[in-house]
């Protein structure tokens, strides 16, 4: 009711109604930007039912972005083998699917479990499909940005050097940003659900496992 007030007022309201909406954007981003764990937000399952982080409270949780025709596309097998160890003693993977790299996760979300479940096998908890940079990327994968920027690729692994080298290329700055590089990002979160660690894809999982197993 009160935009369409100002709607039907002069050009000096007008102004007025900008300020509001500058303040109600600027409200909204000290309210992203106060977000204190990862349990203060909610997702989307894989049948599009919301579902607070909050449920995993008191647990050790990796957060992962994955994709079903990429060359790490075989870490569900780690990933799952993980879970599979360390799931009696409070450990989760949390995985979302993403298609803005490569266009490597292609098809709608129950296509995308099957081919996990068929492939890999895997338990943990998948969610649906999400953006994890840009204007869509999910509230989640914002803070988890925050927390922890960009690692830096592997330079010991042919794909990591290579990565490196192309997104270098194209942006010789690339390592500056937070966003996501490419599938298979990993956020480890401890039991308070703070960001600990993240992970690159070309990150070894035995190193993953190492760090993991400090938080259990």
């Amino acid at each position: 009711m009160i935009v369409l007030h100002y709607l039907c007022c002069d050009d000096l309201n007008l102004k007025k109604m900008r300020k509001v909406l500058l303040g109600l954007f600027a409200l909204l981003a000290v309210s992203v930007a106060a977000q204190d764990n990862v349990y203060e937000f909610s997702v989307k399952d894989a049948q599009g039912k919301d579902v607070s982080l909050s449920e995993y409270k008191g647990s050790v949780l990796l957060i992962v972005n994955t994709a079903t025709k990429c060359g790490f596309t075989p870490q569900y097998k780690d990933l799952e083998g993980l879970y599979a160890k360390y799931k009696l003693r409070g450990f989760v993977v949390l995985d979302f699917p993403c298609n803005q790299f490569g266009e490597q996760a292609p098809g709608s979300i129950s296509e995308i479990h099957e081919f996990c479940t068929a492939n890999y096998d895997i338990q943990f908890p998948q969610f649906d499909k999400v953006d994890v940079n840009g204007k869509n990327e999910i509230p989640l994968f914002t803070y988890l940005k925050k927390e922890k920027g960009f690692a830096g690729f592997d330079l010991e692994d042919p794909i990591g050097k290579f990565l490196d080298a192309s997104m270098s290329k194209k942006n010789p700055n690339y390592k500056n940003s937070p966003d996501i590089k490419w599938n298979f990002t990993k956020f480890l979160v401890d039991k308070n659900g703070k960001v600990i660690k993240r992970f690159e894809p070309t990150a070894k999982m035995s190193d993953v496992e190492a760090e993991l197993l400090k938080l259990l």
